[in-house]
């Protein structure tokens, strides 16, 4: 496992000026709380299909939706560094219920939906795949990549690995029956994940794992005024590390 200080902060540059950005409204296989689609923003690179024809397919948080500024922040700019990439809402965004509304097999039905949307174009198929999202939008991209969906790698932005203040309820289980290469990108004040418990769960895993603190942010990467930051220092902190960490692996 390794664990990335926070004074790695190196972050590929990118070109944003020639990225293209589509708004969709992805088809689901059945109909989920009276929705038949939901929308979606696709990012197209300027040369797209040409090169490592890489995607990138990322999900929101419980509490958010395909419009969160962390999200659409990070669809942009790894757009810009030639990867195809695919923002969506879940049915219980779509529908503007609470996330609790949604099962297990609702939430897996909507990622597999804008999973789907990358292969709109049989001749433009991506060559690699990675995966993740914003607290529970990593935990379902997990559940898939365990459930065998073929990933290059996972990442996981703000883990829920336990209830609200109890560490003690952790479960990890997911990520034991996961091969692909994790990163986790957690905030030192995440209370649904205990900094602790997850390394102890992490030591348990037998994919390559890299570990990344983002100092005084919590769940959501929100920081405390007193901290002296601003929220879009600590989301570029977070797309270096997603960014460096793809370069990595693609390596």
């Amino acid at each position: 496992m390794g664990n990335k200080s926070n004074s790695e902060k190196t972050g590929a540059p990118t070109d944003e000026s020639k990225v293209q950005l589509e708004e969709l409204m992805i088809p689901l296989a059945a109909p989920i709380h009276g929705r038949s689609e939901v929308h979606g923003v696709l990012g197209i690179p300027e040369w797209w299909p040409t090169g490592g024809r890489v995607a990138v397919v990322l999900a929101h948080g419980g509490t958010g939706d395909y419009e969160d500024p962390l999200l659409a922040m990070l669809s942009k700019k790894l757009t810009g560094l030639d990867y195809l990439t695919v923002r969506f809402n879940f049915p219980f965004a779509e529908a503007r219920k609470r996330s609790s509304a949604d099962s297990t097999e609702n939430l897996e039905r909507g990622f597999r939906a804008a999973l789907n949307a990358l292969g709109r174009d049989p001749t433009a198929l991506p060559a690699k795949l990675f995966v993740g999202g914003i607290g529970l939008g990593g935990r379902v991209a997990a559940g898939l990549v365990a459930d065998r969906l073929h990933a290059d790698g996972l990442f996981l932005l703000g883990f829920p690995l336990h209830p609200q203040d109890k560490p003690e309820q952790s479960d990890p289980n997911v990520l034991f029956r996961t091969t692909a290469p994790m990163l986790f990108v957690q905030g030192t004040r995440d209370r649904r994940c205990n900094g602790v418990a997850l390394r102890a769960s992490l030591r348990r895993v037998g994919a390559p794992i890299e570990l990344y603190d983002v100092d005084e942010a919590d769940s959501a990467f929100r920081i405390p005024k007193k901290s002296g930051r601003s929220t879009e220092q600590i989301h570029a902190e977070v797309y270096n590390v997603l960014s460096t960490w793809l370069s990595r692996q693609l390596r």
